[in-house]
């Protein structure tokens, strides 16, 4: 039996996911988390043979995610699932350790296709982001300004709201750490406030406007 993990904080979309895995009887659905730290939490738990992780989840995006996979012994396979239909995205998922990157509109018509892939550990990509992942898109480079992971974790757990102290704590970092990703952040994207990071974060789709 394989076993799959679902991460997505949307009930419906983890329902919808659920019902065409399910075509697969050989396939279980072994976990759900609706956050990107429980999904990590789930995995080293369960130990997945497959983890479908939505990219814009609440304390840690779904690339951080499969960051985390990549560096536990799981060997576990990651599909980085998501609205956006970005060959930057996609670029940052591949290099983060997933494996495929589907876009939620394909889903009804690639997802057992790109699960499929996974299992013989072949990677998988929507097919309107190759031609980017191979040219490369100027506006969501520009968006990137050269931030680290790390920097845009944080910078998106800014814009959800918590502070320094909490994003610590989330990160197993110490403030001091935190506060230094902050400011370079902050320095790289030639904003002076909370609410620079915030708009930045937008933009950049690291949180739902």
């Amino acid at each position: 039996m394989k076993r799959i993990l679902i991460a997505d904080d949307h009930e419906a979309v983890r329902s919808g996911l659920r019902a065409v895995l399910q075509q697969r009887v050989d396939w279980e659905v072994v976990a759900e988390a609706d956050d990107g730290s429980k999904a990590v939490a789930a995995a080293i738990e369960c130990r997945p043979h497959v983890a479908i992780v939505d990219f814009s989840m609440p304390r840690m995006t779904g690339v951080e995610v499969a960051r985390r996979i990549r560096d536990h012994p799981l060997q576990t396979e990651v599909l980085i699932f998501t609205v956006h239909n970005s060959g930057l995205l996609a670029q940052q998922a591949f290099q983060a350790g997933a494996r495929a990157f589907l876009v939620k509109s394909d889903a009804n018509k690639l997802l057992l296709a790109a699960v499929d892939s996974l299992l013989v550990h072949k990677p998988f990509c929507t097919r309107s982001c190759v031609n980017e992942l191979d040219v490369g898109s100027r506006a969501d480079m520009d968006r990137n300004q050269g931030l680290t992971p790390r920097e845009q974790v944080v910078v998106k757990l800014v814009a959800e709201g918590y502070s320094n102290k909490g994003i610590s704590a989330i990160l197993d970092l110490s403030v001091k750490t935190t506060e230094a990703h902050r400011a370079a952040a902050m320095r790289k994207l030639d904003v002076n406030s909370t609410a620079g990071l915030v708009r930045y974060a937008v933009r950049a789709r690291l949180v739902e406007a």
